[in-house]
């Protein structure tokens, strides 16, 4: 069960912080099956497809909200996960579409393994699947592109990216 906006780390800070630019902690997971199709999730609020992903939570790790977002978004079990990526530069600063501005530092975490039944429908998604690299659903969140090319150049280096 998630907690609503208002209640999470994000949104009682953005209370007390009002308009200020605030530094948002998160987690982005890569989750594919057997076949190496990839999870993608339509997110409820723009409609976009994305990967998994959400903030952290006080009391939590950022391997913990990979897990938790993954279950939250779709249902799934991450059993294990590895971080391949952190996104961290002042170009990650962006305004969403409430207005709120905020500088993400995200980690990216390969599902090692999962298991469960998808929940394509969810408190924040409206749909999901899992689809092949050369036949993503549009409108294509910026990140996930991004995410995967950096993802195979984890698998081939096994180097952390650092962004």
């Amino acid at each position: 069960m998630s907690i609503s906006w208002a209640d999470s780390y994000v949104g009682q800070l953005r209370a007390l912080a009002g308009d200020r630019t605030l530094m948002f902690v998160g987690a982005r997971a890569v989750v594919r099956d057997n076949a190496g199709r990839v999870l993608l999730i339509q997110r409820s609020d723009n409609g976009h497809w994305a990967l998994p992903a959400g903030a952290m939570e006080l009391g939590e790790s950022v391997a913990d909200c990979a897990v938790r977002e993954v279950r939250e978004e779709t249902g799934l079990r991450a059993l294990r996960v590895s971080a391949f990526a952190l996104y961290t530069g002042p170009d990650r600063t962006h305004t969403n579409m409430y207005g709120h501005t905020y500088q993400i530092f995200t980690t990216a975490f390969r599902v090692e393994d999962w298991d469960g039944d998808l929940a394509p429908v969810t408190d924040e998604t409206t749909d999901a699947g899992f689809f092949p690299r050369d036949a993503f659903p549009s409108p294509l969140s910026a990140s996930v592109p991004e995410t995967l090319a950096d993802l195979d150049v984890f698998e081939q280096t096994n180097r952390l990216i650092l962004k």
